[in-house]
């Protein structure tokens, strides 16, 4: 069974039991991690083998929850700045990142990727997970996902596609059966295909170089990345940077 906890829905304060409620996304989150190390490594020619291959870099973890992903970016070496738009995340994120030297110089903050835009800030690498689904325009959200990312920067979003599969999964079981989530988490109608993310991006001047799929094993209780993105899945791309051509009219480089 797949399951996506929302992080919204339950008490901030169970979010670094992981035992508790979040057991799934504590679980998912080596995994993402994984993904993320790999292909921002990659992308910057860093060593993922250091243990701060991310170091030098800045980068933003858009819909940070109670952090659970902003701190080992931080682990790595990374400036990390962490949004929500939910103030209680944003204060139990920061009472648990003061605990860890490593983790207490990450930034968090109450506000939004569109507030963060009119401020001009921009990043090496933009992070966005289990976010887009929930938002009410999804290509204006790439749009301040991209704003927010330096030319030849990275963003990497993730999320459920809308299929059949997932339908079952993600909503039908988990939020009817077995009630793992609160009814109504996840609207079908929202959740985005690879297809429409990947369109999406590209609009938004980021081009997609990578996706993989999530898949959870219920016998070892652990998620592996796989090419199934049939239900939770994961993209990579590169902010396309611009120039200007001879005659004055904007151009883009590959």
């Amino acid at each position: 069974m797949l399951l996506l906890i929302d992080e919204g829905d339950i008490s901030a304060m169970n979010r670094w039991d992981s035992n508790g409620p979040f057991k799934p996304l504590h679980l998912m989150n080596p995994t993402r991690l994984s993904f993320i190390r790999s292909t921002l490594c990659r992308h910057f020619r860093r060593d993922p083998y250091s243990s701060k291959p991310l170091e030098g870099l800045k980068v933003i973890d858009v819909g940070c929850g109670g952090g659970i992903l902003s701190e080992p970016l931080a682990r790595m070496g990374a400036t990390v700045t962490a949004i929500d738009a939910v103030d209680k995340n944003i204060k139990i994120a920061s009472i648990h990142a003061a605990s860890d030297p490593t983790t207490a110089s990450i930034e968090y903050c109450c506000t939004t990727a569109e507030e963060l835009v009119k401020e001009k800030r921009m990043f090496d690498a933009v992070i966005s997970l289990e976010v887009i689904e929930h938002v009410a325009n999804p290509l204006e959200f790439c749009e301040s996902l991209s704003a927010l990312t330096v030319p030849n920067g990275a963003t990497v979003v993730s999320t459920i596609n809308r299929s059949m599969r997932a339908y079952a999964t993600a909503i039908v079981a988990a939020e009817y059966i077995l009630r793992w989530l609160p009814k109504g988490t996840h609207e079908w109608s929202k959740l985005v295909t690879p297809e429409e993310l990947a369109l999406m991006l590209q609009k938004a001047s980021v081009s997609v170089e990578e996706m993989a799929g999530f898949i959870y094993n219920p016998l070892s209780g652990e998620w592996s990345l796989s090419d199934d993105i049939s239900v939770n899945y994961i993209a990579f791309g590169v902010k396309r940077s611009k120039t200007r051509s001879t005659d004055g009219a904007e151009a883009r480089l590959p």
